[in-house]
């Protein structure tokens, strides 16, 4: 009887390939955590500065807007210039507006450093995940990518939690300050075993006219969208700023199918995989953040937690998500990520149905939030981290920073998306009953972002062999 013939043995991880991700990871932790670490801040913000919730509002929205604004240009830098010296730049000017928000003496400090904050988090994303993918063979890709998804993931999902915890010990300047030792270690460690890389075939400008309409358009955009909860959806200021958005996004896409060096390659979005997720993205980040960034209000005001409790209260989601993200990581480098992101869209639509037939005016911790939020850390647990996955899975190498500018950029307008319509469906009820009347209108909206993502990946993302990735041919 003969043996049967064994399988290719698995390409072995070098040292230096985690040490990679350790850094990326815990870069794409720090920057992650700053959109939602200091939703639990604003009360002791407004308190010291004596300032209005709609003018405190621009904390969240400065680092928005000049995240989303800045991350094509930085993507197209990261591939040109080198992603190791854009990453270790982008950390040192995080790590700047970090400490200037941490000691800002005014609001407009506050919001100034914010700005500088989001330019650092622009340079780090993509080069950050442009540094990781070719530390590590393509068939292990898929877990790599797993775990350092995991960490921004959590880090998105458990601001709450730790802006509680630091706020209680420390006050509100520290959930900034805590960047500082962060981004030094992250620095150190990056300038020792961080690798080079660039691409050899960008030229040695970009179009100069579309940097400027691709920033100021998806700055308006987001501006627009972060803003209809003061403007209102349909108000002059709203469709002005639309409309102009819209104006020189076009231009921009016209501008980049005919010069020969575009910011952004369109040729990307022929590539089925990419565009298919870049929706899908869209779909789960509004829903995700539609539920989470509004959920802690409900608690606070209606179900009369403390800031702390309702930290904790919102912990076991994120952390079933950081047990998940690794090991959906290793499944879809064996069975593909469409199934892995189909399952976590209906994984999170369960959560929202159960909290509409649970959730209740009193409050009831295991059946009306711990049981949905475990549905919805599923659901995240294999969404966050896999969307990269299904964004980068057939990007040739040499467009890696380019690609992952894109797919932030829209990460970044779908986060701003599911907060403003949480935002603006919950509104300013009087009474609980209200109150929770508003906040089930908003759990039917996530739960239909959540089946939209469902199917579209059970239907439309092109399943692939998984050893096919390491044959990916390239874009011209």
């Amino acid at each position: 009887m003969t043996e049967p013939a064994a399988g290719p043995e698995p390409t072995p991880i070098e040292r230096r390939s985690w040490l990679t991700l350790l850094i990326t990871a815990t870069a794409g932790f720090m920057v992650s955590l700053e959109i939602t670490v200091i939703s639990l801040a604003f009360p002791e913000i407004q308190d010291t500065f004596d300032a209005s919730r709609s003018t405190l509002s621009w904390i969240f929205t400065a680092y928005n807007i000049g995240v989303a604004a800045l991350l094509l240009l930085a993507g197209w830098a990261a591939d040109r210039y080198g992603r190791k010296k854009l990453f270790l730049a982008g950390l040192f000017v995080f790590m700047l507006g970090s400490l200037a928000s941490g000691l800002s003496v005014d609001p407009s400090t506050l919001i100034a450093s914010r700005v500088l904050q989001s330019v650092g988090g622009a340079m780090q994303f993509p080069a950050g995940l442009a540094l990781l993918l070719p530390a590590f063979p393509p068939e292990r890709r898929g877990m790599a990518v797993g775990i350092w998804g995991a960490t921004g993931a959590l880090a998105a999902a458990l601001g709450p939690t730790i802006g509680a915890i630091l706020i209680n010990a420390f006050g509100w300047r520290s959930v900034f300050l805590v960047n500082v030792p962060v981004a030094l270690f992250a620095i150190a460690a990056g300038a020792a075993i961080l690798q080079e890389s660039r691409s050899e075939d960008l030229p040695d400008r970009v179009d100069p006219i579309s940097v400027p309409m691709a920033s100021i358009g998806v700055g308006l955009l987001v501006l627009a969208i972060a803003q209809t909860e003061s403007w209102g959806f349909v108000s002059v200021p709203t469709l002005l700023t639309v409309l102009g958005s819209a104006a020189l996004l076009w231009l921009f896409v016209h501008r980049s199918r005919t010069h020969p060096a575009p910011l952004f390659d369109l040729a990307l979005m022929r590539i089925r995989s990419f565009s298919v997720a870049q929706v899908g993205t869209m779909f789960f980040c509004a829903a995700f953040f539609g539920w989470f960034v509004v959920l802690p209000t409900f608690l606070l005001d209606w179900w009369g937690y403390s800031v702390v409790k309702t930290g904790l209260a919102l912990f076991p989601g994120p952390a079933l998500a950081a047990f998940v993200s690794p090991t959906v990581g290793r499944i879809a480098d064996a069975r593909g990520v469409g199934p892995v992101l189909a399952v976590g869209g209906f994984s999170g639509a369960l959560g929202l149905g159960w909290h509409l037939l649970f959730t209740g005016e009193e409050p009831n911790y295991i059946v009306g939030l711990l049981i949905p939020s475990l549905f919805v850390g599923v659901s995240a647990g294999c969404s966050f981290a896999m969307l990269v996955a299904a964004s980068m899975r057939d990007i040739p190498p040499h467009r890696y920073g380019m690609a992952g500018a894109g797919r932030t950029t829209a990460f970044q307008l779908a986060v701003a998306l599911g907060i403003a319509i949480g935002a603006a469906v919950v509104g300013d009820p009087d009474t609980v009953g209200e109150a929770l009347s508003a906040y089930r209108l908003n759990w039917i909206l996530v739960m239909i972002f959540f089946i939209a993502q469902g199917v579209l990946f059970a239907t439309l993302y092109p399943a692939k062999p998984p050893e096919a990735s390491a044959r990916t041919s390239t874009t011209g």
